[in-house]
């Protein structure tokens, strides 16, 4: 399929003075209780797979005119995520929404958790996956009982206006609205009180939502990223770990949050997996990629001209041509980078993958622990003690052995960061449970009412009570 070409002029946007009233309508509609029923938020959830069944060509076509993805990718790992999510969750429902017993304590009563809705929520999606990551947490936003507010990002203008015309003919608009923009609209949006707040991008972003959001004390979930370290250990089969690292890397050119960040390998393979690096994305790509269908562009200009710029002065291992008249950048390996070089000081969010040479597993564990807690982290070895002794001294938000980027395909597990890489999880129930509240319930009943616990507290009373705790 072929990238459609629309024009947008300008970007479009929703009227900033009309945001307020449509969260405060959104209120409206939550406490009217709209949302709660079960039979409401399966009706949401089987929306949301017919407009991902029905769309997915249109949204494809967007995906591909604003950043040039190849159409299996906007499939797979884009588009694909809403209705993995929105199975999931249909077919759990009713188990993640009725009450959980939480044991009982002697003569005080039944003690169970009630799973109850937020109220109404605000996700501010990136551009990099512009469709998974605004409709897959609103899955579980949904699944909660929540009213919900979504705000995709505006670089990627055509998916935003896609969403925005189609969104609107599946969903109830009166529990679930859409917003265009950038920071002009996106700052109205954070004025306004939700009940929890979920951002996926940046660090210096984050910062912004997060003390937007203690003004109303609302909480909040950070997917951000990082600088995701990829360890090889002298063990690992160099062909296989060249070929897994190099799609990881430079699927979407590396416009991926977890995508591997830089590598640290074992200097007595160095060499070895540089070639077979090499020899990956030749076999990948056909040894061209400006103009191939199965390799994505740099989302725009400044963003192109910013890893240019990360890219300068370093000594390339192949590839390291840039475009900037249609925003390509070829996949591109550095070798002997310095751990201060500017490229190593910030997520590269690009098609670049520096290599830097370590003795051994313990010296690729002192050097992730050098820096910020990364979003992944990736281990290439065959030596159990290694694997055990990488994941039990550093910190990730979730990691993958021997392989890169699959270990976010399963729903079961939670997605999220730890520290400076986010806070917070979702994806499947994890999703339902970010957006819940879990109530604590007791119930008495009337027969027992043990007096000792009621004044006057006699002596005889406090000794028993001495007894007790």
């Amino acid at each position: 399929m072929s990238a459609t070409a629309i024009d947008l002029t300008p970007v479009p946007t929703s009227p900033v003075g009309e945001i307020a009233p449509l969260v405060a309508r959104l209120r409206k509609t939550f406490n009217s209780g709209k949302t709660k029923p079960l039979e409401w938020r399966r009706a949401q959830l089987e929306a949301l797979i017919r407009f991902a069944k029905e769309n997915s060509d249109a949204l494809v076509a967007a995906l591909q005119a604003d950043m040039g993805k190849p159409e299996l990718e906007a499939r797979a790992a884009d588009v694909g995520q809403i209705t993995i999510e929105a199975k999931l969750a249909l077919k759990n429902l009713k188990k993640w929404t009725r009450p959980r017993g939480a044991g009982t304590i002697p003569l005080m009563g039944k003690s169970f958790v009630i799973p109850e809705p937020l109220g109404v929520v605000l996700i501010i999606a990136p551009w990099n996956y512009p469709v998974g990551l605004l409709l897959s947490p609103l899955v579980g936003a949904i699944a909660a009982g929540n009213a919900a507010v979504l705000k995709p990002s505006e670089i990627t203008a055509h998916t935003s206006a896609v969403l925005a015309e189609l969104l609107p003919k599946y969903l109830d608009t009166d529990a679930i609205a859409l917003v265009e923009g950038g920071v002009p609209e996106t700052s109205a949006l954070l004025e306004q009180r939700f009940d929890h707040i979920m951002y996926t991008g940046n660090g210096s972003v984050a910062k912004v939502v997060m003390e937007a959001a203690t003004k109303h004390l609302t909480p909040v979930t950070l997917e951000l990223g990082g600088k995701s370290p990829c360890i090889v250990d002298r063990t690992a089969d160099i062909p296989v770990t060249a070929r897994r690292i190099a799609w990881g890397k430079f699927m979407n050119a590396g416009q991926t949050c977890i995508a591997p960040d830089y590598v640290l390998v074992d200097e007595s393979i160095e060499d070895e997996l540089i070639l077979e690096l090499k020899k990956s994305v030749e076999e990948f790509y056909g040894g061209e990629t400006r103009n191939n269908a199965d390799y994505t562009r740099i989302v725009n200009e400044r963003h192109h001209q910013r890893i240019s710029n990360l890219m300068a002065g370093e000594e390339v291992a192949f590839g390291g041509e840039t475009r900037e008249e249609d925003c390509h950048i070829e996949p591109t390996v550095l070798r002997n980078v310095s751990p201060d070089s500017p490229i190593m000081g910030s997520e590269i969010f690009g098609p670049v993958l520096p290599v830097l040479r370590i003795n051994g597993v313990d010296e690729a564990i002192e050097f992730v622990n050098r820096g910020e807690k990364p979003l992944a982290l990736y281990l290439f070895s065959t030596d159990a003690n290694a694997e055990q002794r990488v994941l039990e001294q550093t910190s990730s938000g979730g990691a993958c052995i021997n392989g890169t980027i699959m270990h976010i395909g399963n729903s079961k597990m939670p997605f999220g960061g730890v520290g400076p890489s986010g806070m917070g999880a979702y994806h499947g129930q994890h999703s339902f449970e970010t957006f819940s509240h879990r109530k604590s319930v007791l119930r008495r009943g009337f027969k027992f009412d043990v007096k000792m616990m009621y004044p006057p507290y006699t002596e005889w009373r406090t000794k028993m009570a001495k007894k007790m705790f």
